[in-house]
């Protein structure tokens, strides 16, 4: 049918759509990586600055933004599903970048997706909480899992950095969202 004038008009449309899709999705992975790279969730609240703190923080971006998508339609859905398929597809050639033989990539890629799984449950359970405990304890198994002690206060400031970026993703249309426009609340100074 593509050789039809009307079947070249749907491989256009149907191109266009899967352009703007790639485009959002692009839109929205390079804001998730931005916001989880600021400087102050590493130095003022101590989440660790290695390989897995940076995995950890582009993990609690990429949940905000899926959370947002969530149940907002089918466009939204494979949005996210897209979202969620090129954070796992950076992991494995970032895994590559630093040597990782071909056999221990897919091991590698399959744990942090298995990991996201239950990261996405245990923050999404917390945040359906109205006080912080649960969710403090969700941040401290994945965002502080490495660190003892702690840092004073650093649990309870980024609950609160958590609870305003569900705040500010809520409030953004999500028209903005599908175009790939992001606004997180403010990072940590």
């Amino acid at each position: 049918m593509s050789g039809s004038f009307i079947g070249r008009l749907l491989d256009r449309v149907g191109g266009g759509a899967r352009a703007r899709n790639a485009e959002a999705v692009g839109g929205l992975f390079t804001g998730i990586v931005a916001q989880a790279r600021q400087p102050g969730f590493y130095a003022a609240l101590g989440v660790p600055d290695t390989l897995d703190g940076r995995f950890e923080m582009v993990a609690l971006h990429l949940f905000l933004v899926m959370r947002r998508l969530k149940g907002q339609g089918a466009l939204a859905a494979k949005l996210s599903q897209r979202l969620y398929e090129t954070m796992v597809d950076d992991f494995e050639k970032s895994i590559m970048e630093l040597g990782a033989g071909d056999s221990g990539i897919a091991r590698r890629v399959k744990t942090m997706a298995r990991g996201m799984a239950g990261r996405i449950r245990a923050y999404d359970e917390a945040l359906a909480e109205s006080g912080d405990s649960r969710l403090e304890v969700a941040l401290d198994n994945n965002l502080y899992g490495t660190v003892d002690p702690v840092p004073d206060g650093a649990l309870p400031a980024m609950a609160g950095y958590v609870r305003a970026c569900v705040a500010a993703l809520d409030a953004q249309p999500l028209e903005a969202l599908m175009r790939g426009e992001l606004r997180f609340a403010p990072a940590p100074a």
